[in-house]
């Protein structure tokens, strides 16, 4: 074995020694929550804790959904994700085409204020939305929470989906329009199909961000049964007259379950896609 070989394994194995810490890190918290969600309460005291549960309380989620209604939670994130990925690509999917394809006077300066508005925290205007939420009457309102959701989201979706309009040539365009096809057509029949990959990314994308919001909801939301899950999760505290560790820990496990079943059964469409969108011919 040369020397240069030699060296070259010694730092792979570094850099693997590095990632598994790296990832033993960032996974242990959610594996210690997990022991502790089919924990029963003498083991939550045992000394030393124990990382294993002795046996598998599964009664911890049973109480969950029997008794807490916790799946009310699961519905509620589940309609606003879902209408929230609805109206995001109905708005972005038409900008990113006028914004990728057509030439008009003021295009660079519009699309820069859109992505001022991606760097607005939805913390700075949570509050006055508040107040103008009270007003119209959209607090405790799965809709105003919707309409929400979607701004904060189309900004950068815009900016995504225009990387894979770019990418299409604008031959493909006149060649359509040669051909009889006008300009809904050619986006409806030719470039959003083309595009899918890109779109079905940004989907995900945005069920992963508006499945994990938690301030807005908390502010603008006080009806349990309107909560989402990830707002829910901070009142259970509040409505058990017990220990609650083990309850909260199966609740939290609850919450984050769909997006990390999303993201280890689809990272490999989203990374494409974000690679694919990155690069432009």
């Amino acid at each position: 074995m040369t020397e240069s070989k030699l060296k070259r394994r010694i730092v792979n194995g570094m850099l693997y020694l590095l990632f598994a810490l790296v990832i033993v890190f960032f996974l242990f918290p959610i594996l210690w929550t997990l022991s502790l969600s089919f924990k029963t309460v003498p083991e939550l005291y045992q000394v030393p804790p124990a990382l294993f549960p002795e046996s598998l309380a599964i009664d911890n989620y049973a109480y969950l959904v029997q008794q807490v209604k916790i799946l009310r939670g699961v519905w509620n994130s589940m309609i606003v994700t879902l209408s929230t990925i609805v109206g995001t690509m109905l708005i972005a999917v038409p900008a990113a085409y006028a914004f990728s394809r057509i030439r008009f006077k003021g295009s660079a300066f519009v699309q820069f204020l859109i992505l001022m508005f991606q760097m607005i925290s939805p913390l700075v205007i949570v509050i006055p939305l508040y107040r103008y939420f009270a007003k119209i009457g959209l607090l405790n309102s799965l809709i105003g929470l919707t309409a929400i959701y979607i701004a904060i989201s189309a900004p950068f979706q815009v900016w995504f989906l225009k990387s894979f309009f770019d990418t299409i040539p604008t031959e493909l365009d006149e060649a359509a329009c040669i051909d009889g096809c006008r300009r809904l057509q050619v986006v409806t029949r030719i470039l959003v199909p083309t595009i899918a990959p890109g779109i079905f990314s940004g989907m995900l994308l945005v069920f992963i961000s508006s499945w994990s919001q938690f301030v807005v909801p908390y502010i603008l939301m006080d009806t349990p049964s309107k909560m989402p899950l990830a707002c829910l999760l901070v009142n259970l505290q509040s409505t058990f007259q017990q220990i609650t560790t083990h309850y909260l820990a199966a609740a939290s496990i609850l919450t984050i379950l769909p997006t990390v079943l999303l993201f280890l059964f689809l990272q490999k469409y989203i990374v494409s896609a974000l690679t694919a969108g990155a690069v432009k011919g």
